[in-house]
């Protein structure tokens, strides 16, 4: 234990001295040394100077140097001849001996040449020739020799593009001439030569146009190897060289014209003149050894293409076997014509936008609708794409044999011009011309001069879009072949760093909409022919009321009143039908056979949501004005209870009085009044908070997105759809009405029962008080709430009145109702025109405060003359409850089941008013409180008609119950100015 307990101290020991010394020789960071340096760019430095790329600055070549091509290295001046270099920045250079002053190609020996020197000191040899350094076995030669190569028919060769070696001249020389040589009448292009005595078009056009700017370029690219890949693929059919020529025509947007020779018009020159050849696949539009570029120009054919065989395999979205990835591949060529590769999609192959791989490959998941945009520099799209890479792309089905299958897909390319018509932006399908190949990005045609040099013109995929058509009436998932529409944009270039170009790239889903337009057509017009019964009903129904029959301009404006709340509710009821369709049968199917509206297919129903708002707001205006302009007066049954002596002003004695009747059981009973006008039957506030809870924190807006998936969550990482309107505008609806009917039976069967009912609370309050409320919401028609205390007293002490309600909960004594043994409270009311008359006489005395002074009499004030008017109305009312007035009777009846279901009252008041009995304290249809479905469907709609305009949720939830309260505060204003009017209650007193 002992050594091992020495050997760590030891070892602990030997550490702490090697950190030591380790720290004493680290080097230490002076306090006032700051971290900059001057920025130098390789090009800035000098001709003898060399860019050191690790101190980042110019330094010094040595003695007998200047820099290389690159910059960042030295080599030997020429008639100097390399004789040291490790690798490192230095080099030793020698002077080469006078009788030598030539240098070798690799710069280490010193030669003599056979003629005279290049730029850098090198031997120089004519065209032709190649120069022969070394002998066989790398010997080197003490002179240099130009060696012509033998272009006799036994060898054909020439020197190469280095000149070291001698090669055999290329075929169509040979074939063509017998020769090295390319002499007249033969035609050199592209570095192939030609006969000129075939029937090849000899002149064609270099230039590639570029019709968003409006003109036309003389591309070098096209100047070198448009002819000669066009001769190679007519005269020896080579496969390279045709899809080089295919690959021309692509970059000129697969344009024609028949009076231009251009690269498409070569490419239909040869495609027409070799119908012998056999086809590829049995394809008529696909010929041996040419690339596959168009379907044809016969009218019609387009959509015989898109929309006549539909693909042999399903798509589904659950069960045992579901498909929903949209396979897609493409054989990709570059600008040669070289093949390089089949490959997927994925990964973004299409898409120029970055993004991460999980919400590129989104892209393809059946039935998600997607969208990309981005911005992207011009610099970067130079960089990333120097050269055009092409693609054919294919769908990849399996069949029922699982044999592996590739449909090819068409495209419609939105830049070609047929005869310089732009065919593919007519709204007829019909006139389209389908292509097969595309491309991203073009930075190669629009060089003019050096195929090195930066292009002049780029032509940039700034639109893609794939488009997949359900077959109608499918029930396995069945799709037409996909369409890509693509669309280019022509950039000027002129400072790559400060230009950008925004890039979109879409897939979207389409059905065919007729039947479910018709379907929708047919409800809108059975439901709106309901819609009119309703309001003719309505409207016989407010004139029988008012006590009018005759059909005048004031009829016909309300019955457009009243066909625009019905009309409103017809729009309702077919939107939310329609949205709640497409929200379970596109969430919940299994195999696919309903597809989402795209955005142009939703206009409609969002036309039919913004229709019911307005009309709905119609309805909910006019029945504000309705309960805000009712007559109401509040009948005092108290009488009083003796004499008092009361002193006379100005006589100075006293007389006896009856004892005044208190007002504050009227003030108390229209402040309850008051404040029941706005009572709902649900909590507005609650249904806002609730719906918006479900919506942004549960995560119902998910369901809205236009993917298949119907989780209520979605992982940050993963691609988010965008919103469809129609399920926006569903899972709303659903969400809110479903709340709202929530709330409004826990309000009828527990809060109501249990804890509070402000409607029968009133009718109570109004029994304790001795106080009736005489209610009428039309001329001839309203409402009567019985309010005679069974006590004959209300206005006693507290002892006094509990022993009443004592009595009255032992029953001993007479029940409340108007009819004696009953408990009738509450009555609709239909009064006779002669009541009407006789009530207008006394509501005309009451309400002259607020006309002009002269109407008023000169022997009293305005205020006496109210209060007497008071009491006369007040009298009038209760000896017509009384019937005392025989004239103006009335008697009590039920009404009939067919007048409830119709709300009209069959029974003219002729002679005697009509009293019907009233269970069901309708009295709250002239409130908020018999009104709800009317505010439920208003405030629905507001909510949704925001969230559609702003799709934010939470902006229609605040506007919502701001509408709410602004409405609310207009009413009860309104309505306590209306209520003092009508029964001369001073407004201070209402709260």
């Amino acid at each position: 234990m002992a050594t091992g307990g020495g050997g760590v101290g030891a070892a602990m020991a030997a550490c702490s001295v090697l950190s030591l010394c380790l720290l004493a020789v680290l080097p230490r960071v002076p306090h006032a040394q700051t971290f900059s340096f001057p920025f130098v760019q390789p090009e800035s430095c000098g001709h003898s100077q060399r860019f050191d790329i690790s101190a980042l600055s110019c330094v010094p070549c040595g003695a007998n140097q200047r820099r290389d091509a690159r910059g960042t290295s030295c080599v030997c001046l020429p008639g100097f001849q390399m004789i040291s270099n490790n690798g490192g920045p230095d080099i030793i250079c020698k002077k080469c001996p006078e009788n030598m002053k030539g240098i070798t190609e690799d710069g280490w020996n010193c030669i003599s040449c056979p003629g005279g020197l290049t730029a850098e000191g090198k031997c120089h040899c004519p065209t032709g020739h190649v120069l022969v350094e070394r002998d066989v076995n790398g010997t080197l030669l003490s002179q240099a020799t130009c060696k012509l190569c033998d272009e006799n028919e036994n060898s054909f060769t020439v020197a190469n593009a280095l000149g070291n070696r001698c090669v055999r001249c290329e075929p169509t020389f040979i074939n063509t001439s017998r020769s090295c040589a390319c002499s007249s009448p033969n035609i050199l292009t592209g570095g192939l030569c030609f006969s000129s005595t075939g029937n090849f078009p000899s002149r064609v056009i270099s230039s590639a146009r570029y019709g968003d700017l409006g003109t036309s370029l003389s591309s070098e690219w096209f100047a070198k190897y448009l002819q000669s890949s066009a001769a190679a693929c007519w005269v020896y059919a080579n496969l390279t060289s045709c899809q080089a020529l295919g690959n021309m025509c692509v970059m000129n947007m697969n344009s024609y014209d028949s009076t231009t020779f251009d690269a498409c018009r070569l490419f239909q020159f040869i495609f027409e003149n070799t119908a012998g050849l056999r086809t590829v696949h049995s394809v008529s539009f696909w010929r041996q050894n040419l690339p596959w570029l168009f379907y044809g120009d016969q009218l019609g054919l387009a959509p015989q293409v898109l929309s006549t065989t539909p693909l042999p395999t399903n798509f589904s979205f659950k069960g045992e076997n579901q498909n929903r990835k949209l396979k897609f591949v493409a054989a990709s060529y570059d600008v040669r014509g070289n093949f390089l590769k089949w490959q997927t999609l994925e990964g973004g192959v299409l898409q120029l936008c970055p993004d991460t791989e999980i919400r590129l490959n989104a892209a393809y998941s059946f039935g998600t609708t997607y969208q990309q945009n981005c911005e992207i520099p011009i610099s970067k799209i130079l960089t990333d794409f120097p050269s055009p890479i092409f693609y054919d792309v294919y769908l990849e089905y399996t069949d029922e044999n699982q044999d592996q299958y590739i449909w090819a897909v068409p495209v419609l390319n939105l830049n070609l011009q047929y005869n310089k018509i732009f065919v593919n932006q007519d709204s007829s399908s019909g006139k389209w011309l389908l292509t097969r190949r595309i491309f991203l990005v073009d930075a190669l045609s629009g060089r003019e001069n050096d195929l090195g040099s930066q292009p002049r013109l780029i032509r940039i995929a700034t639109q893609i879009s794939l488009s997949i058509h359900l077959v109608p009436n499918t029930k396995n998932g069945n799709i037409y072949p996909p369409l890509i529409t693509i669309a280019y944009s022509d950039i000027d270039v002129k400072d790559p760093n400060s230009q950008s170009v925004k890039i979109s790239f879409s897939v979207k889903y389409e059905m065919n909409q007729g039947e479910a337009q018709v379907q929708t057509d047919i409800a809108l017009g059975v439901l709106g022919g309901l819609a009119v019964l309703s309001s003719l009903l309505k409207t016989a129904g407010w004139k029988r009321r008012i006590g009018s029959p005759m059909i005048d301009l004031q009829t016909v404006m309300k019955f457009l009143v009243y066909y625009a709340g019905d009309l409103a509710n017809v729009f309702f009821i077919i939107t939310v039908g329609t949205g709640l369709y497409w929200l379970i049968f596109f969430k919940a199917q299994k195999s696919i056979s309903v597809l989402l509206p795209v955005p142009s297919q939703e206009e409609r129903l969002v036309t039919y949501v913004g229709c019911a708002f307005a009309l709905k707001a119609l309805q909910f205006l006019h029945k504000l004005m309705s309960q805000i302009t009712i007559d109401i007066f509040f009948i005092d049954w108290e009488r009083p209870k003796g004499k008092v002596l009361k002193a006379v002003e100005g006589e100075g004695g006293v007389r006896s009085a009856t004892v005044p009747v208190s007002i504050w059981r009227t003030y108390f009973v229209a402040n309850e009044w008051n404040e029941i006008q706005t009572v709902r039957k649900i909590n507005p506030l609650f249904q806002i908070l609730t719906v918006l809870f479900f919506l942004e924190v549960v995560g119902f807006k998910n369901l809205a997105l236009m993917d298949s998936s119907s989780s209520l969550s979605r992982s940050p990482p993963s691609y988010i759809a965008p919103y469809s309107r129609i399920l926006r505008y569903a899972v709303s609806t659903a969400l809110w009405l479903v709340i709202g009917i929530i709330q409004i039976m826990f309000f009828a069967v527990f809060y109501e029962r249990f804890i509070e009912d402000k409607i029968r609370q009133f009718v109570d309050l109004c029994c304790m008080s001795n106080i009736s409320v005489f209610l009428l919401s039309h001329k001839c028609f309203g409402y009567y709430i019985h309010g005679r205390s069974v006590h004959g007293h209300a206005d006693t002490n507290m002892e006094e009145m509990n022993m009443n309600l004592k009595r009255e909960a032992e029953n001993l004594c007479s029940q409340r109702g108007l009819v004696p043994n009953t408990d009738g409270q509450t009555f609709q009311i239909a009064i006779s025109s002669q009541m009407r008359q006789h009530y207008d006489r006394i509501h005309e005395t009451l309400t002259r405060k607020n006309g002009p002074a002269r109407l008023l009499s000169s022997s009293a004030s305005t205020f006496e003359q109210s209060i007497k008017a008071y009491h006369t109305m007040n009298k009038f009312l209760g000896c017509f409850i009384d019937h005392v007035h025989k004239e103006m009777d009335y008697f009590i009846k039920d009404k009939l089941l067919l007048e409830r279901i119709l709300g009209i009252e069959f029974m003219e008041p002729m002679e005697k008013s009509i009293f019907y009995n009233d269970e069901g304290y309708s009295f709250s249809s002239v409130l908020y409180y018999g009104n709800e479905a009317t505010l439920l469907i208003f405030d629905l709609l507001f909510f949704c008609v925001v969230d559609l305009a702003c799709q934010n949720f939470v902006l229609a939830a605040f506007l919502t119950y701001l509408q709410q309260e602004i409405f609310r505060f207009i009413r009860n204003t309104i309505g306590q100015k209306n209520l003092a009017s009508k029964t001369l209650v001073d407004q201070r007193f209402l709260i």
